[in-house]
C-alpha cells in the first residue's frame, strides 16, 4: 500500500512538474497553466474586478504558447453569459456573439485572423446580392492584426429581430452598390483573368513596376518628352 501512495506521488509530481505555475480547481482539474519558458497553456480561467465604473467579469478558455485559441467564453460576476468569442493564432477569428447582462443577443460579429506567418493574404469578395457568386478578389497585408470580415448583425436584444446589418472585406464597409469605402489600401486581382495570387503580389510589390507606374502618372497628360538616346539625329546618306 505505501509502494502505491509512494508511486501516486511520484506520478503526480512528475505530471505537475512540466509547470511553472498553475492553480487547482475545485474538480481536481489543473487551471491557468505557466509552462517553464513562462508560456501560457491550457485552460484558462480569468477574473476581472469592477473598475471606475466598468463591470467585472470572467472569462474562460485555452491559450496555446501565450495565445488564446478556440472558442472563448464571458461570464458577468453574476453568472450570466456576455460573450462568445473564438480565437486564431491570438486574434478574433470567425464569428463572435455579444449578449446584454439580461442575456439578450446584442450583436453578432464576423472577424479574420491571419496567420502571422504570411505578409499577405487574398479573400474574396462576394455578391450582396448573391453571397455564392465571389466578384472580385483582394490582396492585404499582414498588420498582426484582426480585421472585421463578413457579414456583422445587430440586433433588437429583447425581440431578436435584426435591425441592421453591414458586410466588411478585411475592415472595409461593403456598400450598396458592392464597392468598398476606402478601399485604397487594397489590391483588387483580375480573377476573370486567371491571374495567379503570386503574379499578383509581385505586380502590387515591385519596386521597378512601381517606379514605372509613379512616373507614368506624373506625366500623365503632358506633352511628348524628349528621351536622350545617344543618337546625333544625322541620319547616314542612302
Amino acid at each position: 500500500m505505501r509502494f502505491i501512495v509512494l508511486l501516486f506521488l511520484f506520478i503526480s509530481s512528475n505530471g505537475f512538474g512540466q509547470w511553472k505555475d498553475y492553480v487547482i480547481s475545485v474538480k481536481g482539474d489543473t487551471l491557468n497553466r505557466v509552462d517553464l519558458k513562462g508560456l501560457k497553456q491550457g485552460p484558462w480561467v480569468i477574473k476581472v474586478a469592477d473598475l471606475r465604473g466598468e463591470r467585472g467579469y470572467e472569462t474562460e478558455g485555452y491559450f496555446e504558447n501565450d495565445l488564446k485559441e478556440g472558442e472563448w467564453k464571458r461570464y458577468s460576476i453574476e453568472g450570466v453569459k456576455i460573450a462568445d468569442e473564438n480565437y486564431r493564432w491570438g486574434k478574433l477569428h470567425g464569428k463572435q456573439q455579444y449578449f446584454t447582462y439580461n442575456g439578450g443577443l446584442e450583436r453578432e460579429e464576423s472577424w479574420r485572423a491571419i496567420d502571422p506567418a504570411n505578409a499577405y493574404d487574398t479573400v474574396p469578395v462576394f455578391d450582396l446580392h448573391d453571397p455564392s457568386k465571389i466578384v472580385d478578389r483582394v490582396v492585404v497585408k499582414n498588420d498582426g492584426y484582426a480585421m472585421k470580415h463578413g457579414k456583422w448583425f445587430y440586433y433588437d436584444p429583447v425581440w431578436g429581430r435584426v435591425e441592421a446589418t453591414e458586410t466588411y472585406v478585411m475592415n472595409k464597409l461593403q456598400i450598396d452598390d458592392g464597392s468598398l469605402a476606402g478601399d485604397d489600401d487594397i489590391r483588387p486581382i483580375e480573377i476573370s483573368k486567371g491571374k495567379q495570387l503570386s503574379d499578383s503580389l509581385r505586380k502590387a510589390t515591385d519596386p521597378a513596376l512601381l517606379k514605372i507606374k509613379e512616373y507614368e502618372k506624373e506625366n500623365s497628360g503632358k506633352k511628348k518628352i524628349k528621351v536622350r538616346t545617344g543618337s546625333t539625329g544625322n541620319l547616314p546618306k542612302p
